[in-house]
């Protein structure tokens, strides 16, 4: 059970686990030991979400998920295979904790008085400078 939350958990046999070669220097070790993690999450079907968390997870330009809304998280950073194990399932629960803040809505403002005339007080300058750039020199003097 990887506790997300404290009102929400993902139970293990939502998770799929593969481990695979990893890259990177680690000499004969590399070859031979799948210490690299792969961990898969199908977000679009999970049980264990709510709605809301689903659908903020869904909406995210996320290249780690997929077209078929699931979420594939790799882990290679470690040696060894239990401690890449553990990053995958912490980075999991970082995501899906990150979900389940709902945005703060935006409340409509309209610009101060002031404002609009600070921005227009400037255009007048700029205008004031250019213009004074496209006068020839002899009709300045």
């Amino acid at each position: 059970m990887l506790q997300v939350t404290p009102t929400l958990a993902i139970p293990d046999d939502e998770l799929v686990e593969r481990f695979v070669r990893s890259g990177g220097p680690g000499g004969q070790n590399v070859n031979k030991v799948s210490t690299a993690v792969e961990l898969r999450f199908d977000v679009a079907n999970s049980p264990s979400l709510p709605e809301a968390v689903r659908a903020r997870l869904l909406a995210r330009r996320d290249r780690r998920l997929t077209a078929e809304g699931v979420l594939v998280l790799s882990a290679q950073r470690f040696r060894t295979q239990d401690r890449n194990r553990e990053d995958a399932r912490e980075r999991l629960a970082a995501v899906v904790a990150a979900a389940t803040v709902a945005p703060k809505k935006r409340i409509a403002t309209k610009p101060t008085k002031g404002s609009k005339e600070r921005r227009l007080g400037a255009k007048r300058e700029r205008a004031t400078v250019k213009r004074q750039r496209s006068v020839s020199r002899w009709e300045r003097e």
